[in-house]
């Protein structure tokens, strides 16, 4: 097994959309423990109690509120903030939510990406050093196959409600400008997307 260099994310600037969410509070909480500087641009924490505001997050990392939809405020946070390493948690998490606001989900999990991509080309191409962006996504994000085994990297993407389908345009839109932007000249860095599941934490929003 690898094992990580605590000492890399030493007195690193992160930045990080969803912060006040229940997988983004536990990220601040390690990032934090590892020594680095922390900025977070989310909305306000989703449930109350939240992990976010049990654990006075906010006292740990320069938290700013905002839709990951505002496209300038967004890119302003950013670009003040000036990032070594930028991570993407913010999203319409919920699958049952996406059938009742499929277009808010779309917007927020598809455009908010763009938007955040964009935000990177943009702080690289004035000269802020951004060496790497991670795009976390789903386990969800592939084509339904019924399949006894479980999903493969180079399986195919696709989702059959707007969440899992909005995740799996996410991944190719991380895709698109990992190959069309951030390859090679003044605005080379490195992009991956992590596929993550959530098994515990904030109660699902079912409606079938």
């Amino acid at each position: 097994m690898m094992r990580s260099d605590a000492t890399f994310w030493q007195g690193k600037k992160v930045f990080l959309t969803g912060h006040t969410g229940f997988k983004g509070a536990w990220m601040c909480l390690l990032l934090h423990t590892l020594g680095a500087q922390v900025t977070g641009y989310a909305l306000p924490a989703p449930t109350k109690p939240s992990l976010y505001e049990l654990c006075r997050i906010d006292s740990l990392v320069h938290s700013v509120t905002g839709d990951i939809r505002e496209r300038k405020k967004l890119t302003d946070t950013l670009l003040s903030a000036r990032p070594d390493i930028v991570i993407h948690m913010a999203a319409q998490p919920l699958v049952g939510l996406s059938y009742v606001e499929p277009v808010a989900t779309y917007e927020t999990n598809v455009m908010g990406t763009v938007y955040l991509l964009e935000a990177v080309r943009s702080a690289r191409e004035t000269g802020i050093p951004i060496r790497a962006l991670v795009n976390v996504t789903t386990d969800k994000c592939y084509e339904i196959k019924e399949w006894t085994w479980g999903y493969r990297e180079v399986d195919t993407l696709g989702g059959h409600d707007p969440y899992s389908n909005s995740k799996a345009c996410a991944e190719l839109v991380t895709a698109c400008y990992r190959a069309s932007f951030f390859q090679g000249g003044r605005s080379a860095g490195k992009g991956a997307a992590h596929r993550d599941c959530n098994g515990t934490g904030r109660k699902c929003h079912r409606r079938w």
